[in-house]
């Protein structure tokens, strides 16, 4: 405050102090950002496995934010204090600093909530960057993280605005939290006929032709009765949320066609007695020629149930799909 308080009377002098604080400010503030930078090029995103660089990346750009805020507002503070007559308002506040601070508190809880979480997503990282969350209701992936507000890319690519504080004070879901790898499931109401074993190797052909399955997970289950059918689970694995989309709307699908074929037998039906001969039922596909069958069209069925691509993780998982499928 000393050095403030014998500054030259000058309007010359004066305008320089003023300017050589801007000066500080914005060189203060181009520093941080190219630190920011240079954490970004040294921890790309589009690699197979990018969790690590999610999480320094995600503490870099919120801890950036808040530095480059404080600079700001410490800059132009000290600008405005180089003023005598808002020295002397200043003075007249702090006489009067319980109320006027009780109202700016209020006033600014929103912004000074948003902040501080800001910090605590930048420690304890509930979210990161492309990050796969359900917020309300919506599928996404983090696109940005703001000094203030998150944007969310939603699968058909509509962005959802959320605020910091938002994530700290509501339940959601991080699908990518710890790893990209997830379950997915294909229901399927069958009749009682139906036979379970033979369901069980169609599953395996299907999963096994299909390059989106990560080999971990392959089951089929009755997870269901009712008074005329039984309901089949059909638990599936892939390498990300996206794959596993398609993979599961593939195996609905191809098992389907399969059962049409091989057990027409096993689809739900009315089954009405009318005191005469029902007529003959359509002659089923020998087994063996059915799994062929299922063999013969899964690039074709992978290719028309692929979706648009708004649920990709990134381009580097290319390289890795094809280094498994080969």
């Amino acid at each position: 405050m000393t050095g403030i308080a014998n500054l030259p009377e000058g309007a010359v002098g004066h305008a320089l102090v003023i300017l050589l604080l801007l000066l500080a400010v914005w060189l203060g503030v181009r520093a941080i950002r190219a630190m920011e930078r240079r954490v970004a090029r040294e921890n790309p995103l589009d690699v197979a496995d990018n969790l690590h660089a999610r999480k320094i990346l995600t503490q870099a750009r919120v801890v950036s934010g808040v530095a480059q805020g404080l600079v700001v507002l410490v800059g132009v503070a000290l600008a405005l204090m180089t003023f005598p007559g808002i020295r002397q308002i200043g003075a007249t506040l702090l006489a009067s600093a319980g109320l006027i601070g009780l109202v700016a508190g209020i006033a600014a809880k929103p912004v000074f909530g948003n902040l501080i979480a800001g910090l605590q997503i930048a420690l304890a990282q509930p979210i990161r960057l492309d990050d796969v969350v359900i917020v309300e209701g919506e599928w996404g992936r983090i696109e940005e993280i703001n000094r203030t507000y998150v944007v969310v890319r939603v699968w058909d690519e509509r962005r959802l605005v959320v605020p910091l504080q938002w994530f700290i004070e509501h339940p959601f879901q991080n699908w990518t939290r710890t790893t990209s790898q997830l379950l997915g499931t294909a229901f399927l109401w069958l009749d009682y006929r139906t036979p379970m074993q033979d369901v069980r190797e169609a599953l395996q052909r299907i999963c096994e032709s299909d390059e989106r399955w990560d080999r971990r997970v392959c089951v089929a289950q009755v997870t269901e009765t009712a008074e005329t059918t039984i309901q089949v689970r059909l638990l599936v694995s892939a390498r990300n949320s996206g794959e596993l989309f398609d993979l599961r709307c593939a195996v609905r699908e191809r098992m389907i066609d399969y059962l049409s074929h091989a057990h027409p037998e096993s689809l739900p039906r009315m089954r009405v007695d009318m005191g005469r001969q029902a007529p003959e039922a359509v002659a089923a596909v020998p087994q063996p020629e059915a799994l062929d069958a299922l063999e013969a069209g899964s690039a074709q069925v992978a290719e028309s149930t692929a979706s648009p691509g708004a649920e990709d993780v990134n381009d580097a998982d290319a390289p890795a799909r094809e280094h498994q499928a080969s």
